[in-house]
C-alpha cells in the first residue's frame, strides 16, 4: 500500500538547512527500524516549508498505529522524534496531536 502524507517545517532557513543536512544520511537505527515496521520505501519532497512524504509499505507488516506507540519506547528512535520535531510543525489541516498528516489522492493517469 502507498502512503501519501504532509508536514510543515518551521519557517526558519537555518532550521531547513539542518533538517535537509539530517536526512541526507539517517541514523542506522532510524532506518532499520523504519525496515522492520514494514516500510519498503520512502521519499520526502520539499516545497517551501511543505513536506511531502510517499510511503509504500508491507500490509502484512505495517501497521501505523503500532508503530507510533512503539517509537516512543525505543530511546533512539524517541531521540531520532524529538531531534526532527524541533524543525516541524502541523500544517493547517493536522488534527492537534499529530505530525504527518494523510493526503487524499484525488487524481489517478492509470484509471483514465
Amino acid at each position: 500500500m502507498r502512503y501519501c502524507k504532509a508536514l510543515d517545517l518551521i519557517d526558519d532557513a537555518a532550521s531547513i538547512a539542518e533538517y535537509e543536512k539530517a536526512h541526507k544520511k539517517i541514523w542506522p537505527e532510524v532506518r532499520d527500524y523504519l525496515r522492520a515496521q514494514g516500510i519498503q520505501s520512502m521519499e520526502i519532497y520539499r516545497l517551501g516549508t511543505r513536506l511531502f512524504m510517499i510511503m509504500d509499505v508491507d500490509d502484512a507488516v505495517f501497521d501505523a498505529h503500532a508503530m507510533a506507540e512503539s517509537a516512543k519506547a525505543i530511546p533512539i528512535i524517541a531521540k531520532w522524534e524529538a531531534l526532527m520535531g524541533r524543525y516541524q510543525q502541523a500544517t493547517p489541516w493536522t488534527p492537534a496531536g499529530e505530525k504527518w498528516v494523510g493526503m487524499n489522492r484525488i487524481f489517478d493517469l492509470s484509471s483514465q
